[in-house]
């Protein structure tokens, strides 16, 4: 099994969810153990895909250095390249902050698609979890478990009528991700919406890029895309966040009303002993073994 980055440069425009803003967004393929690596083409800065540039997870995952830059809300899109295996692309954006395109990463999806891929001739490199690992905030936790495969489950309990107490896992097997997860909006309650708004924030924010709930109920008037969206957008989210790793995780990523930033603690927990991990480059007879750790998309 060998490294992936994309058959060709593919490029799209879309609306930055706070600042409400038309951001480009271009992707451009890279040599074998490139990584991922941002670039914001506006300020000529480029930003490596590690924990260690992560610099604010409180709305979302944020990467840069606060005085030279930053790019905003880009879990979405790392989630749709961790599952396709996407291991070296540069990523290109004139601003601040991703395009938030539907909320969800369906879009990014058939970008890449658009794109096709491309195998490289270097052998792909895993992350294999050999300790259990946990964070907690109070009852809050996110957990990585050594696992023979790849899975994530997720809970959540929310008061709200619509929602309540979900729990979704996900199973890494072909075709998987791009039908029980990719499509899995982020949402937002409307009274919160008008608090960041207020704020100048959330300024792209509208129904046609998140699924918006009042008091009682889903404002969408096509409603959910699937009877439990909001558990599955969170394992998007963490898929996203894990990708900051540089890796497919083997192992069994296991949370409870999780977050960002519990996402972010749990990766700098992972890599802050090698006794918790290991770093595996995958050889042909090692396929059938790791088969179910990759979306085949």
């Amino acid at each position: 099994m060998f490294q992936k980055t994309i058959a060709k440069p593919v490029e799209v425009v879309g609306i930055g969810l706070h600042k409400g803003e038309s951001v480009r967004l271009k992707l451009e393929p890279m040599d074998p153990d490139s990584g991922i690596i941002f670039y914001r083409s506006d300020i000529h800065f480029s930003i490596p895909l590690t924990p260690d540039f992560v610099i604010d997870t409180k709305m979302a995952t944020v990467i840069g250095d606060p005085k030279k830059g930053f790019i905003s809300t880009i879990e979405h899109f790392l989630s749709v390249l961790y599952a396709f295996g996407i291991d070296n692309l540069r990523v290109i954006v004139d601003g601040n902050e991703m395009p938030i395109m539907d909320g969800s990463g369906i879009s990014f999806v058939l970008l890449l698609k658009e794109a096709g891929l491309k195998s490289q001739n270097v052998p792909k490199k895993i992350l294999k979890v050999k300790k259990a690992v946990e964070v907690r905030d109070g009852k809050k936790f996110a957990r990585l478990e050594p696992l023979d495969g790849a899975i994530f489950d997720f809970e959540i309990d929310f008061p709200h009528p619509v929602i309540g107490r979900e729990r979704f896992i996900f199973d890494f097997k072909k075709h998987s991700y791009t039908e029980e997860i990719a499509r899995a909006r982020t949402f937002g309650f409307i009274r919160d919406i008008q608090y960041l708004q207020s704020q100048n924030l959330a300024l792209g924010a509208s129904l046609k890029n998140a699924i918006g709930l009042d008091e009682h109920r889903v404002l969408n008037p096509e409603g959910l895309r699937y009877k439990d969206e909001f558990v599955r957008h969170k394992i998007l989210d963490a898929m996203g966040d894990m990708k900051l790793l540089g890796y497919t995780i083997v192992g069994r990523y296991r949370s409870f009303a999780g977050s960002h930033a519990l996402n972010h603690l749990l990766t700098k927990e992972l890599l802050a002993s090698k006794a918790n991990y290991e770093i595996i480059s995958l050889s042909e007879k090692l396929n059938t073994k790791y088969e179910r750790a990759f979306a085949r998309v």
